[in-house]
């Protein structure tokens, strides 16, 4: 009796987990700051796309100057780009800088350093309600 009174209530504890496991986002665990910055590097310097569109958030924004040229980019047209460069490993050396940081935000800079020049990617980073997110992306070239 006493096995059985056992069994029922490890059961009953099995389905309470399973049922309260059920509700969490998946990958919302990975999603942290870390992780969505070492995606976007993965990304933009070796064409690494796996993750990528989790860490991006859905109204993310890509600006970039060139020249007089403000270019805006969505993140579907982002997606497209990088999708043409998959498994592409750019010749930089690449480095990261928190510039600013919090438990909502952080501001990140990615420099690039190619031979003549670095492009530097500006992120920002806020902490959603599905984990940390990519919202701003802001390249400019030194």
């Amino acid at each position: 009796m006493k096995t059985l009174k056992s069994i029922i209530l490890g059961l009953a504890l099995l389905i309470v987990c399973g049922t309260v496991k059920a509700n969490t986002p998946p990958n919302s665990a990975n999603l942290t700051k870390t992780y969505a910055v070492n995606t976007y590097v993965n990304a933009v310097t070796r064409g690494k796309l796996d993750g990528l569109n989790d860490v991006l958030d859905k109204s993310v924004k890509f600006s970039m100057l060139r020249g007089n040229d403000m270019l805006s980019f969505d993140k579907q047209e982002m997606l497209n780009f990088m999708k043409k460069d998959r498994n592409v490993q750019q010749s930089c050396l690449t480095s990261t800088h928190v510039v600013e940081n919090s438990n909502d935000v952080a501001v990140v800079r990615v420099d690039m350093h190619y031979d003549g020049f670095v492009r530097s990617n500006y992120l920002t980073v806020a902490n959603t309600a599905d984990g940390w997110k990519i919202t701003n992306v802001y390249s400019v070239f030194k």
